[in-house]
């Protein structure tokens, strides 16, 4: 059995499909995510693309398999990223009509001395940075920088956390900074 399905087949599949759901749902869903399990996707030289997972972002190399997909981990699951290689002839480019857009996948990380560290290395490796500092809504510190095929990946760390009552920082508290050196001169308040 073929569980590897084609991006035509996919494409197919759903304009087969067309709107196959319902304008309201019924009852409650019992999904309720724990976290963002894994990523898959189609990069153009999965042996360069791989050295960018371990060797900048400290992934452990886990598997290979038969179709040349690689994968990654960065806790205790199996993998957290998946390489899969992109056939001959095909580019990497954002299909905005034709495909899920992903803009960035993120990544916590420790502190804001991993974040400070990380963008030292970026810029002795020439590795693209995309944006630095705070942005607004979770009000945490973050880098997004590029893989080697120009997907773009977040780091950060101090995201707020949401207690039992349900309470967000107002907007008027977000306090958007860039470069991450601003953000880190100016903190956001740690209970709002």
């Amino acid at each position: 059995m073929n569980i590897h399905v084609s991006t035509e087949e996919r494409r197919a599949k759903a304009a087969a499909a067309g709107n196959y759901h319902p304008a309201e749902y019924k009852g409650v869903s019992p999904i309720k995510c724990k976290k963002l399990g894994h990523f898959v996707y189609e990069v153009t030289d999965v042996e360069r693309t791989a050295k960018f997972w371990t060797e900048v972002m400290g992934f452990i190399e886990t598997d290979r398999n038969k179709h040349g997909m690689v994968f990654f981990r960065c806790a205790s699951d199996h993998h957290g990223i998946g390489l899969k290689p992109m056939k001959k002839g095909k580019t990497p480019a954002r299909d905005m009509a034709g495909s899920l857009q992903v803009e960035h996948l993120a990544f916590e990380v420790e502190n804001i001395e991993v974040l400070k560290q990380a963008k030292a290395w970026f810029k002795e490796n020439g590795i693209p940075v995309v944006f630095e500092g705070r942005k607004g809504a979770g009000c945490n510190i973050s880098i997004n920088f590029l893989d080697p095929d120009g997907f773009e990946f977040e780091i950060y760390c101090d995201m707020d956390q949401i207690g039992p009552d349900g309470r967000l920082r107002p907007e008027s508290l977000f306090k958007p900074k860039n470069p991450l050196e601003e953000a880190i001169a100016d903190p956001v308040q740690k209970e709002w």
